[in-house]
């Protein structure tokens, strides 16, 4: 053998020899000495009955050991105290421990462990000094029994019959103030009576926890309130909510924590009860945004309970036998900013006896959701204002259904396709919302919402507004393709309306004054159709008259049925009406006056400029009102009775009514009425107005024929107390205005035309006074009687139209009937006035005795009065 040889091999033999005594001495030094190294140089005592070093390759195995802090008081270091009946640990790093003061190990084995441990004091973030890490690769425990307490002595976290396998195990205190508390691969675990408080006011418990080929099981999982709700309110003002869970059973498999992501699969909660308590606590907006993401898989919820309370002790939501199936739920940075927090790929709802009340009850039997529709059943909402003056919701619906083709977000902003909504029987009362000043809004987080397909069925609703209760039955409604998106300058959205049509087979509107009502109301988006139209006053005429301040028409209007066809835009932003043909047929109106109120001080538009100021574009081709009838009826403080003015088998056709916003439309409307005067004569009216003219120009012509003077007795008799006698052949106006006055041209050829003067209360003759009108008045006009100019009449703008057109009509009839030779008639008239006053001073005293001595009843002629009309 060579002698290198030789050496080599004595080399080795001694090295071999040194690492055994060097082993051999280790052992003995540790079993005598370590205790009182580690008492000398580190914080903690430590005994044990056996140890054992391989200094080779860094396992140790000790039994019967007993540790504890030398100083509890200190809390810059963990703090242990407890008993470990064996310690295996393998590739312990003896110089880190040493020498660097860090426990680092590829595996540790514990074997029933009792111990308490406290934490230190969390990392000061100022001065950024860390504290030494524990790290242990891979760690086992069994049968422990394992207390952690923070720094301040309050329990962080206990469990008893511990079963612990973690691989790769990572855990120091910065993780546990700042990041998840800790990180591990993979782990296997058993456990009873788990304790755990994250902060004062909550500590969660768990009876018992198992895994088996990595689905773990949890049992009796309870997280529990440590204060009740004025408490919290009282020492945590800034706080929200309080949380009160309790599940009997959950489930998960393949855990996964890595820094801030927790990933889980299979993740399933069995009975789950949570009950949630508000505060009137104003939410604050946190300064940093949630730092951690989640990934499950498959989420379970089975069979849940869910109750909100409000800050006041009632109930804001509750809901039972609630299930959820979510697959793929994940919580990330891209997420957390959308408007749905969290993604998806699929999911599944349903729940029963769901409640939600915050000024109305919003009750739902039973709900069943989906990515792709869903059905909500026996839904009801019961409105509870404040003030119960206030009109309010309470209506019920059987079924309300949906079908979803998209639902995506993108860029933020959410795209919504709904393919149809079918809402059926709702029967009951709806409110409308109340007015509320718009407030300047942030981003907008809609960016377009479609519904292609909207149907109502089988419904009886009571919608409730200021005005009053519109009333429609067995309504059915379809809406096609609404649209709702942004308004580009951000204030708001814009709706836009497909085809649409709506039928209801009794319609009733009701407000201060009317009724309206209607047996059948069906309308789309070309064609209106409406029977049995009635609008009858709920106040009888002497009311009416008490209640209004200053004058207004009283209206009792029936009609057999209305129709239009065209197309008009009343849904969306942007509004307008194009009607081709409107028709009334067999309407019958009454209209009403008294003036008995004071006269309406308000300037009175002339129709083209009521018409300019319709706000919408609107165009009416042609309207036709046939076969109806027009009762005028007015009274007066001094009438006995209303004057009544009738228009029997009233036709009219009023051609481009307009508002002059419709452009390439003609602007000029043109009015024809034919119709009978009083059931009597025939009378025609041609009308016409340029609702485009500012100057509101209008021309009227007309001609009445055949008329008995007693025909418009009816009218003239309660109003002006005289009758009439004769016959009016023909009467022609001619008639050009504006909003200052008219003027024209007026002729009129009568037969035999005789008046008789009447007594306030109509039933006695004025013999005198009937003597001198008929001098007045000219009986006969002849075959061809001149024309009349009617000039300068002036208009009162606090009157309508129709009082300036019938003062044109007053002064026509004026001049035609006492206006020629009016200066040898006025000369008569003296002549019988001053006969009239010889007569009345003789017979004076007799009359006032006739006066104060009548026992009929009836008036008697004052002769003062008289003679003051006559003068």
């Amino acid at each position: 053998m060579k002698t290198w040889v030789k050496r080599l091999w004595i080399s080795l033999g001694v090295l071999f020899v040194i690492l055994l005594l060097a082993n051999f001495g280790l052992n003995i030094w540790l079993k005598t000495q370590l205790p009182d190294y580690i008492r000398k140089n580190t914080d903690y005592k430590v005994s044990y009955k056996i140890l054992e070093v391989d200094l080779m390759s860094g396992n140790i195995l000790s039994t019967g050991i007993s540790v504890n802090s030398k100083n509890p008081q200190n809390i810059s270091v963990i703090g242990l105290q407890g008993t470990i009946d064996t310690l295996k640990i393998s590739r312990f790093g003896i110089y880190d421990a040493v020498f660097n003061k860090q426990i680092n190990s590829s595996d540790l084995l514990l074997s029933r462990p009792n111990l308490n441990v406290i934490l230190a004091k969390p990392i000061d973030q100022k001065t950024g000094k860390k504290r030494n890490p524990v790290l242990f690769k891979n760690i086992r425990i069994s049968k422990g029994s394992i207390s952690v307490f923070r720094h301040t002595k309050q329990k962080l976290l206990s469990v008893q019959d511990l079963d612990l396998f973690v691989e790769n195990l990572q855990m120091t205190e910065e993780s546990v103030e700042n990041k998840l508390p800790v990180i591990f691969d993979k782990y296997d675990i058993r456990g009873k009576h788990f304790f755990f408080r994250p902060d004062p006011v909550y500590a969660l418990t768990i009876n018992r926890i198992s895994t088996a080929n990595g689905q773990m099981l949890v049992q009796g999982f309870r997280l529990i309130p440590l204060l009740n709700i004025n408490q919290l309110k009282r020492f945590y003002p800034k706080r929200t909510k309080l949380f009160q869970f309790d599940i009997p059973k959950m489930e998960f498999k393949d855990i996964v924590l890595n820094n801030n992501k927790v990933s889980l699969a299979n993740v399933n909660f069995e009975n789950p009860d949570l009950l949630i308590y508000n505060t009137n606590a104003v939410s604050l907006k946190s300064a940093k945004p949630l730092d951690f993401e989640m990934n499950l898989d498959d989420v379970k919820l089975n069979n849940a309970t869910v109750q909100i309370i409000k800050p006041d002790g009632n109930k804001l939501f509750t809901a039972k036998s609630l299930n959820l199936n979510i697959n793929k739920l994940r919580f990330d940075k891209k997420t957390r900013d959308q408007v749905i927090p969290v993604g998806y790929q699929s999911f599944q709802f349903a729940g029963k006896d769901i409640l939600y009340s915050n000024h109305q009850d919003f009750r739902v039997e039973r709900v069943a959701v989906n990515q792709k529709g869903g059905e909500l059943r026996n839904i009801s909402v019961i409105s509870t204002p404040a003030d119960p003056l206030k009109k309010s919701t309470d209506f019920k619906t059987r079924l309300v259904a949906f079908n979803i083709n998209t639902l995506e977000v993108v860029n933020k902003k959410l795209n919504l396709d709904i393919k149809d909504v079918l809402v059926d029987n709702v029967s009951g009362t709806l409110a409308a919302p109340e007015r509320k000043v718009k407030k300047t809004t942030g981003e907008n987080k809609i960016n377009s919402v479609l519904v292609r397909n909207i149907s109502l069925k089988n419904s009886n609703i009571i919608y409730t507004s200021e005005n009053g209760p519109l009333v429609l039955n067995n309504l059915n409604a379809k809406i096609n393709d609404f649209q709702l998106a942004p308004k580009q300058n951000n204030s708001g959205h814009t709706v836009k309306i497909g085809d649409y049509s709506l039928t209801a087979g009794n319609f009733a509107y009701k407000t201060r004054f009317y009724n309206m009502t209607a047996g059948l109301l069906a309308l789309n988006r070309n064609k209106v159709q409406i029977t049995g139209f009635a609008m009858k006053p709920l106040v009888s005429r002497a009311q009416f008259i008490k209640m209004i301040p200053v004058e207004r028409d009283l209206y009792d209007i029936k009609a057999q049925q209305i129709t239009a066809q065209g197309s008009w835009e009343l849904f969306s932003s942007d509004k307008s009406i194009s009607a081709s043909q409107v028709t009334v047929q067999g309407a019958d109106a009454n209209i009403f006056r008294s003036k008995i109120p004071n006269d309406d001080p308000k300037e009175k538009p002339l129709y083209s400029r009521m018409l300019r100021s319709i706000k919408i574009p609107m165009f009416i081709n042609n309207l036709d009102l046939k076969n109806s009838v027009l009762v005028y009826e007015e009274d007066t403080p001094e009438s006995a009775g209303p004057g009544k003015l009738t228009f029997s088998n009233f036709n009219m056709n009023v051609k481009n009514l307009n508002s002059a916003k419709m452009k390439g439309k003609p602007t000029r409307v043109d009015i024809k009425i034919n119709c009978s005067f009083m059931n009597l004569a025939p009378l025609s009216v041609n009308w016409n107005f340029d609702v485009a003219d500012q100057r509101d120009l209008f021309a009227i012509s007309g001609r009445a024929a055949h008329l008995p003077a007693q025909g418009i007795n009816p009218f003239i008799r309660p109003y002006l107390h005289v009758t009439a006698t004769g016959t009016i052949n023909e009467m022609l106006f001619n008639f050009k205005g504006n909003p200052a006055g008219l003027n024209g041209t007026f002729n009129l050829k009568n037969t035999d035309l005789k008046v008789t003067i009447l007594d306030k209360s109509n039933r006695e003759k004025k013999g005198f006074l009937t003597a001198v009108a008929n001098l007045v008045v000219k009986s006969d006009s002849g075959k061809f009687p001149e024309s009349v100019a009617v000039e300068k009449m002036e208009r009162d703008p606090t009157k309508s139209f129709f009082n300036l057109f019938w003062k044109g009509i007053q002064d026509g009839l004026k001049q035609t009937l006492i206006g020629i030779n009016l200066k040898k008639t006025g000369d008569a008239v003296k002549n019988t006035v001053s006969t009239v006053k010889n007569i009345k001073q003789q017979t004076a005293k007799e009359l006032k005795q006739d006066k104060s001595g009548s026992e009929t009843g009836q008036q008697q002629p004052n002769p003062k009065k008289e003679e003051k009309k006559v003068s």
